[in-house]
């Protein structure tokens, strides 16, 4: 189980998050929304020390990270082994084919032989419906499938947590449900997911678990049926704002 207690990260005078604690339960998908510039980002980055809280703890089963002290390369290297971030920009190495791509982190970091990762490599590849890409290269792919590449490139690492930023904000939206098809698929597998999203037609369908975060601090977190069926009239305002409901 992941879960922290008490964040608190500011830039310069604004409370990115402000005392915040929350629960990510394992095999399950846990989305999390709010406004722009709610900290919903900012969360999720710091769970994989991309940014880093002033203070408050975090949690990994029986380890205890108190970030109000200095947190050592170790002690965060250990939870991104642990751990796998996709973000918006897809970060796939240019110079490798989709193939190597998915290969790479297997063979340097886990330390898996070339035949082995290549055998999982095209399994993973199949399994995000881009088999027939392997032998490009990441400047001939659309969006969603170099999207799609960063999630099997994910997945390689057997990672026991996937977090996920904002996965399909940079694509329209075609390419966009190429991707959420993807990751309803291994949400279903119950493989341990966080997902900041837009999206609350997706979020409706994905999610175990909801987060609202507003100003830096959490509002709702609950069962997604909780959430989308709430009579706080902020939720339903944002729900309606994000649907177009009252357009």
């Amino acid at each position: 189980m992941l879960r922290v207690e008490n964040l608190n990260k500011t830039f310069g005078d604004k409370k990115a998050l402000n005392n915040i604690s929350a629960a990510f339960p394992e095999k399950q998908t846990t989305v999390i929304v709010g406004p722009s510039g709610s900290g919903k980002s900012t969360l999720i980055r710091s769970l994989n020390f991309l940014e880093r809280p002033e203070s408050g703890h975090y949690y990994f089963d029986d380890q205890d990270i108190d970030l109000s002290k200095r947190v050592d390369n170790k002690t965060i290297l250990g939870v991104r082994r642990r751990t796998e971030m996709v973000f918006q920009g897809y970060n796939l190495f240019p110079h490798l084919s989709v193939l190597q791509n998915v290969m790479e982190g297997p063979i340097q970091v886990l330390k898996k032989n070339k035949r082995e990762a290549a055998e999982e490599a095209h399994e993973l590849l199949a399994k995000v419906g881009l088999a027939e890409k392997a032998d490009v290269y990441p400047t001939q792919l659309s969006g969603g499938q170099a999207q799609r590449v960063a999630i099997a490139r994910s997945l390689a690492m057997h990672p026991e947590y996937i977090f996920l930023d904002e996965p399909t904000s940079a694509l329209d939206p075609e390419l966009e449900l190429e991707v959420l098809k993807v990751l309803l698929q291994i949400a279903n597998e119950e493989q341990s997911m966080i997902i900041v999203t837009h999206n609350m037609a997706f979020a409706q369908q994905v999610a175990n678990k909801m987060i609202f975060v507003e100003d830096g601090q959490i509002l709702f977190d609950g069962p997604v049926k909780e959430f989308f069926n709430t009579d706080n009239q902020r939720i339903v305002d944002f729900i309606s704002a994000m649907t177009f409901k009252n357009i």
